[in-house]
Parts: C-alpha cells; sequence; structure tokens
C-alpha cells in the first residue's frame, strides 16, 4: 500500500521512507510517540498533504496519479476535528450526508450515524451541550457511516474517559467486520493491543517494527506493546 514514503517540509524530513501493506478487513495501528510521524503519514495517506517521494495505492488507486478516486473511497477523521456546534447531532449527519447521497438514502445514512453513534437520548440537542467524548463518537460516526472501503482515524480516543474510549473502540471493530479497512494512529501503546489486527511501530519518521500485537510481543519477550516499544527503540 504505502512504498517508501517520504515528506519533506524544508530541510526536515518528517516521513523517511515508510513502507506497508494494510490488508483488507483489518484494523492497522501506525503506533509511535508524538512527533513520530503518524499523522504526517495519515494525511499523506488520506491526501491531504502532498508526497515528497515514494508512492502509495489504496485498492488499486495510485495515490499521487488518481488523488479523486482516492477521495471518494476513503474517510480521515484528524484528532483535532470538530463538528459546527450550532447545529443539533442530527442536523449535523445530515449536512455530512448530503455529500454523499440525496433523498431518502440521506436520512437511511443518517440513521446508521446515529446507530454508530449511541447518542440517540442527545441526537437532537445541540453539539455545543455534549462532551468531549460525545462529540467525538459523533464525529466517528460521521467518518464511517457511509461505510468508506478505508477509513483513516487519528489518534482515536485521544482525551477520552474509559465509557467514550471503549464504545469508539466497539464501533471500530464493529466497522471492520463489515468490509471496511481501518488505519488508526496513537500514542496510546496499550489501547491500540486492545483492538488492531496488526501494527506498525513507529519512531523518527521511520517503521521500526511491524506485525500482530501476539507476534510482537513473543518477539521481545514482553508483557504489552509499551514495553515492545521501549525494547524496539533500545534495540
Amino acid at each position: 500500500m504505502a512504498q517508501d514514503l517520504v515528506k519533506s517540509f524544508g530541510s526536515f524530513q518528517a516521513v523517511k521512507g515508510v513502507t506497508f501493506t494494510v490488508n483488507e478487513g483489518e484494523v492497522f495501528g501506525l503506533i509511535g510517540p508524538n512527533g513520530a510521524g503518524k499523522t504526517t503519514t495519515m494525511r499523506m495517506l488520506s491526501t491531504l498533504l502532498q508526497v515528497t517521494s515514494g508512492s502509495a495505492t489504496i485498492f488499486g488507486k495510485d495515490l499521487i496519479t488518481e488523488t479523486d478516486e482516492v477521495r471518494k473511497i476513503i474517510s480521515y477523521l484528524p484528532e483535532e476535528a470538530g463538528a459546527y456546534k450550532n447545529l443539533t447531532g442530527r442536523k449535523y449527519l445530515e449536512f455530512i450526508a448530503r455529500f454523499f447521497c440525496q433523498g431518502e438514502e440521506v436520512y437511511d445514512m443518517v440513521d446508521h450515524g446515529i446507530s454508530l453513534s449511541n447518542l440517540s437520548d442527545r441526537i437532537d440537542d445541540k453539539v455545543d451541550t455534549y462532551s468531549k467524548g460525545m462529540t467525538r463518537r459523533l464525529l466517528v460516526s460521521r467518518a464511517l457511516m457511509f461505510k468508506p472501503r478505508l477509513a483513516i482515524l487519528d489518534e482515536l480516543t485521544s482525551g477520552l474517559d474509559v465509557i467514550s474510549a471503549q464504545h469508539v473502540r466497539k464501533t471500530v471493530r464493529d466497522t471492520a467486520a463489515n468490509d471496511t479497512t481501518i488505519i488508526v494512529s496513537s500514542h496510546n501503546m496499550l489501547e491500540v493491543e486492545l483492538i488492531c489486527d496488526r501494527l506498525a511501530l513507529i519512531a523518527d519518521g521511520r517503521i521500526i517494527e511491524l506485525g500482530t500485537p501476539s507476534d510482537l510481543k513473543e518477539k521481545f519477550d514482553a508483557a504489552n506493546i509499551e514495553e515492545v516499544f521501549v525494547r524496539a527503540v533500545s534495540a
């Protein structure tokens, strides 16, 4: 999927030749500390940042030469995303849904989004009355409700309470089970162990390890992925 991806900002190289493949229908984790290159990599894959060098294909579409086609089949949710606070949750989902369909299909998509969000008791309240966890659940449902072939979710549950984070993780796993491939990034290495089929560990703009959580823990004789990362960086 991604082959030798490089992103430079002037003389600073944020991503230094990242290569990995994501299998269809899996939850793939890109993990590492802040500043490791996770978000930059995801923004390139989401067509929001121009690739300096290297290549990538998404379901057979070339990221660089078929950008418009890639955008039709992906969804990207940045860590800092927000919703229109003066709209209700339902009206916000309706607003987004109209970019993808028309007529009764809009309401079918919104119903699906509401189901994903688990906000049915608050969906007709304005977004500015929502907690951070509720807003993030609404945004995750917005990113997934049109059933993209690939969803790219940056810092999936950053800052969420335990209950909200658990709901979001379940939503991601359930969505992946219904034919959406998902890439998530996180600096929370214990969390991604719960939801990811495979992981790529990134540090200083380079992938240093890749595999299933169980394989990586066995390789480094570690109790969890956090220990794996520490030992991989120190190796």
